[in-house]
């Protein structure tokens, strides 16, 4: 069955609304982020502080009730999201250069974690490529953010609403296939 084993898989896949509703909130905050391109640095900081807060709880939630393998790095990327979530609703006054770094520096950290978890399900589910390319997608923002930090809060609203669309698609899409993953290995 591999690292995880038949009650890790199948914990795994009672908890498939965990994946559903993190990719809710990314799909929600994507289009706010999106309709609502002139945002202002303090509405941004909220809506980033309660996705990232939401996002790691859930994730936290994931890794403890997770069996084994990839529970360290869910755990890790949920405390990760909360304390960046907190950070954003401590100094809501933050420029909008701090922001987009505590940003991108999130969405590396989360990127590499779920990259990791992804990896690490290769043996236990089918389509863990969806978990990997959240993750990539993830980096890939984040690094975009750090390379070019003067492209303004409007750029960067679209982009974090663009990146908060395909990551809650993806996110939504592999939880209805993890959903069914206990059945489909015949366990019960």
């Amino acid at each position: 069955m591999g690292p995880v084993g038949a009650a890790g898989l199948a914990g795994f896949s009672r908890n498939w609304w965990l994946l559903l509703v993190r990719g809710i909130a990314a799909v929600v905050f994507g289009v706010l982020a999106l309709f609502w391109p002139a945002i202002t640095v303090l509405v941004l900081v909220i809506c980033f502080g309660a996705y990232a807060i939401v996002s790691g709880a859930f994730s936290l939630f994931a890794g403890f009730r997770h069996g084994q393998g990839s529970r360290g790095w869910l755990i890790f990327s949920g405390i990760i999201g909360i304390l960046a979530g907190i950070v954003a609703f401590v100094w809501p006054g933050i420029t909008s250069l701090a922001l987009l770094y505590l940003i991108a520096f999130w969405a590396i950290f989360a990127g590499v974690a779920e990259i990791v978890a992804g990896i690490q399900l290769r043996k236990a589910i089918t389509n863990e490529w969806m978990l990997i390319v959240g993750g990539i997608l993830s980096v890939i923002v984040g690094v975009l953010l750090i390379v070019w930090p003067g492209a303004g809060m409007i750029s960067l609203a679209w982009l974090l609403g663009i990146f908060a669309l395909l990551y809650g698609i993806t996110m939504i899409v592999l939880s209805f296939r993890v959903k069914n993953l206990a059945r489909n290995a015949g366990l019960p």
